[in-house]
């Protein structure tokens, strides 16, 4: 008998009301700290083991990546996301990350900045002081419209509102674990066939900008122009289905993520005021007024600060997950082929080993030498290693030109009664949305 890492006793039938599923950020924690850095949970047949530690992290995304796949969730829903960067593995991942990274390029996404700028700054302007918003829905409406100019060169703002509702369904459709393992996906069930009437609703939006792109044969600076014209080193190009496959990783994942990132920004400022004066007064030292651009960035320090500590309490990736194709030895442990690995970021990014009170949003933490202190993998809001996400820099740039734009002209008050708690799907997102009252501002040397 194999000796597994500690764990919840849990018999086979167990998965069906396992706490794990109705509130699976709470669950990871309580199960951490009563049995550390390595816990072996058991879902039906299927065995995960859950990891805390950095280094153990480490071994699992970097040092030994090749022994591992992306987890069973990504896996059984490639018929969602189709099989671009997110979903693919091996030779075909390695030639389509490697045809698309000149796209990510600093110098090319450095262009998109005033996109960016310009469509939060229009957003502004459809506000009034006073005015009760709901600002995750109005973070991922922005972000649409970034992802659309930034990655395809397209107006999508006629399509938001049915993008929103389709990634809302496919986001609780995915993150469905007993679907996943009871549920083939081939049975006519009310959830399949809502998400696959929801693929095919975003296909058709993606199969539209596609097929503008190339009647138009130009290369207009964006995205998708540039993988149109990529070639492999034997010259290829990727076909109709793969450019189909990547638009829509990109397109969800490009503004979804940075979306719940902003806005559990807000909802942490809203809750600092200490905080917020700071950042406010960093924006108006640093621009006085003026909409920002790539070059302030560097001067914004406090700005950055904010938004790594609100991902480091709130990170977009709450969990990587793993699949072992090759045995391993973790932690001590065996890991036999076909288990899974769940890197935890929600539970190591609270630990009061890397970080000093952990559930206190402090964003002055970062500004010592804290990342070379700590273990690599004590903070990776995003997943590292190999399967880095390519859009790292993209969203990052986003979030922290977004914020400050916005923040130079409002503060947000939450509406008393409304309740604020993540849902943990394939993000980390608010569950109820954010609902807040916009108030104006104007800069302090301007007011």
């Amino acid at each position: 008998m194999l000796n597994y890492p500690p764990g919840p006793e849990q018999g086979f039938f167990d998965g069906l009301r396992s706490p794990i599923r109705r509130d699976p950020l709470t669950f990871m924690s309580q199960v951490a700290r009563e049995y550390g850095d390595i816990v072996c949970l058991r879902f039906f047949h299927i065995r995960t083991f859950l990891v805390i530690h950095p280094d153990l992290i480490q071994d699992v995304l970097v040092t030994n990546a090749k022994k591992f796949v992306k987890g069973r969730v990504l896996r059984a829903n490639r018929h969602i996301f189709g099989n671009g960067l997110l979903t693919s593995e091996g030779e075909f991942w390695l030639r389509q990350r490697r045809m698309m990274q000149p796209a990510f390029h600093r110098a090319r996404i450095a262009n998109y900045a005033s996109t960016m700028t310009a469509c939060a700054t229009r957003l502004l302007e459809s506000w009034k002081p006073g005015q009760r918003i709901d600002l995750h829905e109005a973070m991922m409406r922005l972000t649409l419209q970034v992802v659309g100019k930034s990655l395809f060169d397209a107006d999508v703002e006629r399509d938001a509102p049915q993008v929103g509702e389709t990634l809302e369904a496919l986001l609780e459709y995915t993150a469905d674990f007993r679907r996943l393992v009871m549920t083939p996906k081939w049975l006519p069930t009310k959830q399949n066939l809502q998400a696959k009437r929801a693929v095919r609703q975003l296909n058709e939006i993606i199969d539209r900008i596609i097929h503008q792109k190339r009647q138009s044969n130009l290369d207009t600076g964006d995205l998708l122009s540039m993988l149109i014209r990529a070639q492999d080193e034997d010259g290829s190009r990727m076909t109709t289905q793969q450019l189909r496959d990547e638009a829509l990783t990109l397109f969800l994942a490009g503004h979804e993520t940075t979306a719940s990132s902003l806005s559990w920004t807000w909802w942490l400022l809203a809750q600092n005021p200490d905080v917020e004066e700071k950042l406010h007064s960093e924006l108006d030292a640093v621009l006085n007024g003026r909409t920002p651009t790539l070059d302030d960035l560097p001067q914004l320090t406090y700005t950055s600060h904010v938004l790594s500590e609100s991902m480091r309490l709130y990170p977009p990736a709450w969990a990587i997950a793993r699949l072992a194709v090759e045995e391993h030895e973790l932690g001590g442990y065996p890991v036999p082929k076909g288990t899974g690995i769940a890197a935890a970021s929600w539970v190591v990014h609270r630990d009061p080993r890397w970080y000093d009170h952990p559930e206190q949003f402090i964003p002055e933490r970062w500004e010592g030498d804290l990342l070379k202190i700590n273990p690599r993998f004590a903070y990776f809001p995003f997943s590292y290693g190999p399967r880095q996400c390519i859009g790292n820099n993209f969203a990052l740039m986003e979030a922290n030109l977004i914020l400050a734009t916005i923040a130079q002209r409002f503060r947000f008050r939450l509406v008393p009664g409304h309740v604020v708690v993540p849902l943990a799907s394939i993000t980390l997102r608010p569950r109820h949305g954010l609902h807040v009252f916009a108030e104006s501002r104007a800069p302090s040397s301007l007011a």
